[in-house]
């Protein structure tokens, strides 16, 4: 591949200038990243291999092509190539944290006093903890950390109740302890807010799981004791009674053993879920303070008391924080919000928050070579990721960071997160975005992702969106041999392999700068470590930040104002280029930034006004779409030249004075291209406020294949020493044809080294589908490394990428398949890890062939509509000979769903009042869905799904709970499948905006519950050569084989051009149980098979290279044949069947009668006595009042209460000839004779209703006996009796062990001291309960475990009671 200059000869700014830059800035090259969203959920841009630390790994990715810029350590030159290269302690130190690189170092040494004091930052990440090292205070004495804010609401808890403390001091807790306050506080109100959470929800997963292994070795030490003890009685009873013949004495020995297995079985199945931290708000006439008590965390019980608690408030107004426990070691701070309703407990998610912020400005007083870009600047942590979504940023987060840093005041913001986009420089927070920087004049700084080499891989916001600096990772020598430890560092410096690369998709550079991609910097106390050492853009984003801090420092200090635009200006127009390439240039922008060289800059910039030219292109004569560059990259594009029309706006600040500012503006403005030859521009431009557009003809026909970079740039005539103002970047990929037949092309005898980085442009023929690659190493010895990616950009779509790191031992190859879009230019590009081979010296050597496969269809994507009608679908292949092997099937279900309610909220809290003063508006749709078993299930939102930030919606929560409040799962735009017992469940959605309109358009939104079907649900599906197929049940289709442009028939094969087959609906009788109508099956469909050996043939579509989506409406059910038919004609006169009508109808009044009010269950005995008396021992009727006394609450006399339930059940028991129904169920009846049958339904009612009279009766009998206590013992003895009696006569109709009647069996092994086997049939009871958990049950196994006097199992069981019967809903 051949690489086009960038510039054809050196460009001379002005003959005399006051300031010059050297080299010229605008000459950067830019280089890319890997992996930031390889995995959505590595959502923050630090690459994932090269971090240190305790437990800690994140995979980091090398770097890619050689660049020319070192950081200036050891015997370097001005341009970065190295002499001699060595380390010694100081610089091997600085390299931990590199300053040298970006000239930090230099401009700190030179200006002491303008070391970011003054600035302050905005980090919005995972959380910053304030006990870690370096973060404590300023360079020049101040604290560092102003503020520390969860923004994501994953720490709140809700405190809106409130309670008064009894004469004691004693107050109950909302998690159900009673707790101590202390006498000193004050509180003038009395008023005590109360709330609890789960530890393990404010820790990250790390150090949950940590905490985890460290509480299971005490908690099984405890166990093993109680074992040990139950194992003595055991052994003391067996010694006494060596071979018991007394049943009695079985059953105790029986009991005994019962309570070994289960403390052995409890070990098996321990499951912690965490301490409980109490918490408690209150107002002391001052500010709000809050509280914890943190016992449960502790060993010693006189520790973590709630009145041992130092108070804290709101961290902006004392910078004071916490540590809930030695165990843990981690830092919390405590916010009070909603006038002492909600108190957000704030942690950080993840170790990378902390780290980014050490970077920018860490102080060591001590240990100066490691202290961060910008010591002297401070700092407000704004965390954006979601502890509840593994540090996942949320659209609620990132809004009310934004809204913090305006409130405090920030000077800087840096955004070390990032995802992919379908649109640059769109949506709800780069709308934010863009009036908090061109109005409150902050400025932004974000990484630009790790998904490099490839081209077109910057992630959003970072490298998509203009008013933010978007920056990528470079690694220097230094930094190589020191924080990375290699063997043998590069030469020069580099862009790291994985930093992300422009263009955009819709032509701007995509990065900015670029600044050093790695560092040793602090971490959260709970790593148990001080430093560590992570890479990534992640990193180079706080670099660059701190350097910027540091400009802003010199300009406070020296009167000139701070604008983003003349920052930016300044960082881009004096950076160093790295690299001479085009493909540098895209890598790393425009280049190292140079602090020194920006601040000289901007000295002499001061008086130049504060302006940024936004740029929007157009093709002349088409209005859409509207780019901020111009990207060529199909081969159609450089057939002709074209010309494009550029229209230049200048900005001026929000606020700006229109007659001081914006009518005296008028700039000459000389136009410069880098290539007239291939990109033509006018010479000159005369720029007003009001804007003024041109036009340029790009003319790529004689470029040469591959890639190629130019711009149109704009230099001030009359000052051109300030460099370019104003950039149209032009990239131009020109594809090579692929013209031999079978379509393959083959990259031979490419040579790497560390680093470097191979690009191929190929124009994927029409009718391509996949791919099937292979590469074949040769030449090398030790171990290498390979990034190897291709992307297809395709319009209105994410970048379709494919991707894989390969790691070589020896010479081999190794085979790829992959989808492609035919007509579309495909980047192949090649990398050797920047670290991979260095030490080695040999060259490695490669060849990659790519063979094109495809079977052309006529319809992507199949929609069988639930009619019997089959689908037809076209194939012919174009390329070469393929065989048509078709293979379908359906896997999962998707079951649409209305909310049942809608509630639309102001949300008042300052913190999501948006900078323009608009306050956030929130919807809470709930939604109903019913399993009628297990599954795993997913929530689905066409609308809202899969989109951050090129969305317009601001932000969406969903939790999904059951019946007893108890979570199962929540999640957020990227939803992720959560596996949920039978049951019922709701699922609220909350929805923020402040715009009413668009959140009422929501009220009804449709939500679909998707789960995956059993193996043997899933349904695959049949094709058919004739559309008769599927009803004739012949004319199966299996295979072909399709030839380009031939018709013939061999002896095994009847080969054709194009084949029509069909595809035929699912048989009615194969869709999965509860479908209803309107749902969908959801699967694939493919047509081609690998040629690889060994391939699996086609039964699963998804296996296969290349799959499309296929659904199939689920039609209405068939009508039911039975239904609407008589039964047998009834023999009973009309007036018997009116007298029964009239009765039913009254029994159906009784239990329509509330009995809430002494009135009310006045009113409710006269009728049931009276309906006794009418219809007396009728069953039915006796079994609705037996349901009516049960169904009273709020009883005073609760032993009259069970008197009366034992009266009522004794009338159901006495109504009922037992001996009737014995009988009738000793004999078989005849299933087809329909009287009998009705006969068997009425008598199994009755046998039904026999045994929850027995039931009820048997609780009623244990109450009263609970209740009475130690008062009468001689008529305890006599329910004794009355208790077993009964017990015995349900034993004879039901099973007592079953999950209905079991409770009578825990209660009777109980009464005769056998709590073992009590506990043995509670559990057995559960587990066969498939309805949601019953607390009563649970209190129950509290009550036995207290008992039995196994403390650690009963605190264990308590914390789980919580976890399944919370109060109420967790907070969005």
């Amino acid at each position: 591949m051949q690489i086009t200059s960038l510039y054809n000869k050196p460009i001379n700014w002005a003959n005399e200038t006051a300031f010059v830059l050297h080299p010229p800035s605008f000459l950067l090259k830019n280089k890319a990243t890997r992996k930031l969203f390889q995995s959505r959920r590595q959502h923050f841009n630090t690459s994932k291999s090269n971090i240190r630390g305790t437990g800690l790994f994140f995979k980091g990715m090398p770097s890619d092509s050689i660049a020319k810029t070192s950081g200036g350590y050891g015997g370097g030159d001005e341009n970065g190539s190295l002499r001699n290269f060595k380390l010694n302690e100081s610089t091997f130190l600085a390299s931990l944290m590199p300053k040298k690189e970006i000239g930090a170092d230099r401009f700190i040494e030179a200006h002491p006093q303008y070391d970011g004091r003054g600035t302050i930052i905005a980090i919005f990440d995972s959380g910053v903890d304030p006990a870690a090292s370096g973060l404590q205070v300023t360079s020049d004495g101040k604290p560092k950390v102003l503020d520390v804010i969860d923004c994501t609401g994953s720490g709140d808890i809700d405190t809106s109740k409130v309670v008064k403390a009894d004469a004691n001091g004693f107050i109950q807790g909302a998690s159900g302890v009673s707790l101590v306050v202390n006498s000193s506080w004050k509180n003038p109100s009395g008023e005590w807010h109360v709330g609890y959470k789960f530890l393990y929800e404010l820790l990250t997963g790390t150090l949950t799981s940590r905490l985890k292994k460290e509480r299971k070795k005490k908690w099984d030490e405890k166990n093993q004791e109680e074992i040990a003890k139950a194992v003595k009685h055991l052994d003391e009873f067996s010694q006494k009674h060596s071979n018991p013949e007394d049943a009695d004495l079985k059953r105790v020995r029986e009991d005994l053993q019962n309570r070994i297995d289960l403390l052995r079985k409890q070990a098996d199945s321990y499951d912690d879920k965490g301490p409980i931290i109490d918490a408690v708000v209150w107002h002391d006439g001052e500010f709000w303070r809050a509280a914890l008590d943190t016992q449960s965390l502790e060993d010693d019980s006189d520790c973590g008391k709630l009145a041992n608690f130092v108070p804290l408030t709101n961290y902006r107004i004392e910078r004071k924080y916490g540590v809930f426990s030695k165990l843990d070691a981690c830092s919390f701070v405590l916010n009070v919000y909603s006038d002492g309703n909600i108190l957000s407990i704030v942690t950080d998610s993840s170790p990378h928050g902390t780290h980014v912020a050490g970077i920018a400005t860490a102080f060591h007083p001590k240990e100066s070579l490691l202290n961060g870009v910008a010591p002297g600047a401070q700092l407000i942590s704004c965390k954006i990721g979601d502890t509840r979504l593994g540090s996942m940023e949320t659209g609620t987060g990132l809004t009310r960071a934004l809204i913090a840093a305006v409130e405090h005041k920030c000077d800087l913001i840096n955004m070390s997160y990032g995802e992919p986009t379908l649109l640059p420089d769109y949506g709800r927070f780069i709308d934010l975005v863009n009036e908090v920087v061109n109005k409150h004049r902050l400025i932004f700084v974000s990484s630009a992702g790790n998904s490099g080499p490839a081209l077109s891989t910057v992630g959003a916001p970072g490298g998509t969106s203009s008013s933010i600096i978007g920056v990528g990772a470079y690694v220097s020598p230094a930094m190589a041999a020191g924080a990375h430890c290699v063997v043998e560092p590069p030469a020069e410096g580099l862009e790291y392999t994985w930093s992300s690369r422009g263009p955009t998709s819709d032509g701007d550079l995509g990065v900015s700068i670029s600044a050093p991609g790695g560092a040793v910097a602090p971490v959260p106390t709970w790593t148990l470590q001080k430093r560590m050492l992570m890479n990534g853009t992640s990193m180079a984003s706080p670099s660059a930040c701190g350097g910027i801090a540091l400009l802003i420092s010199a300009m406070k200090a020296e009167g000139i104002p701070v604008s983003p635009y003349s920052v930016r200006k300044a960082l881009e127009n004096t950076s160093v280029p790295v690299g001479d390439s085009p493909a540098d240039k895209l890598s790393t922008g425009q280049g190292l930034m140079q602090v020194d060289r920006a601040h000289e800059y901007i000295k002499q910039s001061r008086n130049i006004p504060c302006v940024c030219y936004e740029i929007k292109v157009n093709q002349s004569g088409k209005a859409t779409p509207t780019s901020r560059g111009i990207y060529l990259r199909d081969a159609s594009a450089c057939k002709q030249p074209t010309e494009w029309t550029v229209q230049v706006q200048p900005k001026f600040h929000e606020g700006a004075s229109k007659l001081e500012e914006l009518v005296p503006f008028e700039e000459c403005i000389e136009l410069h291209s880098t290539e007239k030859t291939v990109v033509r521009a006018p010479e000159y431009l005369l720029l007003t406020n009001n804007g003024r557009s041109f036009n340029i003809v790009v003319d790529p026909t004689k470029l040469s294949d591959g890639l190629h970079y130019y711009e149109v740039y704009g230099v001030d005539c009359r000052a051109p020493w300030r460099g370019p103002i104003f950039r149209i970047p032009v990239t131009i990929t020109k594809p090579m044809t692929v013209k031999n037949q079978p379509p393959v092309v083959s990259f031979s005898k490419m040579s790497f080294l560390p680093g470097h980085i191979e690009r191929r442009y190929i124009e994927v023929p029409l009718g391509a589908t996949w791919v099937e690659a292979t590469m074949q190493t040769s030449g090398f010895d030790t171990t290498r490394r390979f990034f190897v990616d291709t992307v297809q950009i395709c319009p209105l779509q994410r970048p379709l990428k494919w991707e894989s790191v390969v790691t070589f031992s020896s010479p081999t190859a190794k085979s790829y398949a992959f989808p492609v879009v035919g007509g579309q230019t495909m980047e192949l590009a090649v990398a050797q890890f920047w670290s991979s081979g260095i030490g080695s010296h040999e060259t490695t050597i490669v060849d990659f062939e790519i063979v094109f496969h495809g079977i052309s269809i006529n319809k992507e994507e199949i929609i069988l509509d639930g009619s019997e009608a089959p689908v037809r679908i076209d194939a012919e292949a174009l390329l070469s000979s393929e065989k048509l092997a078709p293979a379908a099937n359906l896997n999962k279900i998707r079951v649409p769903y209305r909310p049942i309610d809608a509630k639309l909220s102001t949300l008042t809290e300052s913190r999501d009042k948006l900078p323009s003063g608009r306050q956030t508006l929130a919807l809470t749709l709930t939604y109903k869905f019913k399993l009628e078993d297990g599954a795993e299930v997913k929530p689905q939102v066409p609308l809202l799904n899969n989109r951050i930030y090129d969305t317009k919606f601001e932000s969406q929560f969903y939790m999904i709970s059951d019946t007893n409040k108890r979570v199962y799962a929540m999640g957020d735009v990227y939803p992720n499948a959560a596996k949920l017992p039978k049951g019922e469940y709701n699922l609220q959605l909350y929805l923020r905006h402040d715009n009413v309109q668009y959140l009422e358009k929501m009220k009804q939104l449709v939500l679909f519950i998707e789960r995956n079907l059993d193996d043997k649900e899933i349904i695959r599906l049949n094709f058919f050569s004739e559309p008769d197929g599927p009803v004739m049940g012949n004319g199966a289709f299996k295979s072909s084989v399709l030839v380009p442009g031939v018709h013939f028939i061999t002896s095994k094969l009847f080969c054709r051009k194009k084949e029509a087959i069909y595809l035929g609906p699912p048989v009615k009788d194969k869709l999965p149980k509860n479908a209803p109508q309107g749902s969908m099956l959801l699967g694939a469909i493919s047509y081609g098979k690998l040629s690889f050996a060994g391939q699996e043939g086609g039964k699963s579509p998804q296996k296969n290279p290349v799959s499309y989506q296929i659904t199939y409406v689920v039609p209405p059910n068939k009508v039911d044949e039975d239904k609407g038919k008589s039964s047998s004609t009834s023999s009973k006169t009309v007036s018997e069947r009116l007298e029964e009508e009239v009765r039913d109808a009254k029994m159906r009044v009784i239990s329509s009668l509330k009995q809430d009010t002494d009135e009310e269950r006045s009113d409710w005995k006269k009728l049931s006595a009276s309906l006794k008396s009418e219809y007396p021992n009728y069953t039915p009727l006796l079994a609705k009042i037996l349901e009516g006394l049960l169904s009273q609450s709020n009883v005073e006399d609760k032993i009259r209460h069970h008197e009366e339930v034992i009266d009522g059940a004794n009338e159901v028991i006495d109504s009922i000839d037992k001996d009737e129904v014995a009988k009738f169920f000793s004999l078989k009846s005849d299933p087809e004779d329909e009287e009998a049958e009705n006969m068997k339904k009425k008598m199994a009612t009755t046998r039904d209703q026999l045994a929850e009279a027995l039931y009820q009766k048997g609780l009623a009998l244990m109450e009263i006996e609970s209740l009475k206590g130690e008062k009468e013992k001689a008529e305890t003895e006599e329910t004794k009796d009355l208790f077993e009696d009964n017990f015995k006569e349900l034993q004879k109709w039901v099973d007592t062990k079953s999950s209905k009647y079991g409770t009578l069996l825990v209660v009777r092994e109980r009464r005769r001291g056998r709590l073992g086997a009590a506990l043995k049939a509670l559990n057995e009871m559960m587990q066969d309960n498939g309805d949601p958990p019953k607390k009563k049950l649970y209190e129950l196994k509290l009550s036995l475990l207290d008992e039995i006097g196994w403390d650690h199992f009963t605190t264990y069981e308590k914390q789980w009671m919580l976890l399944r019967f919370p109060p109420s809903l967790p907070l969005f």
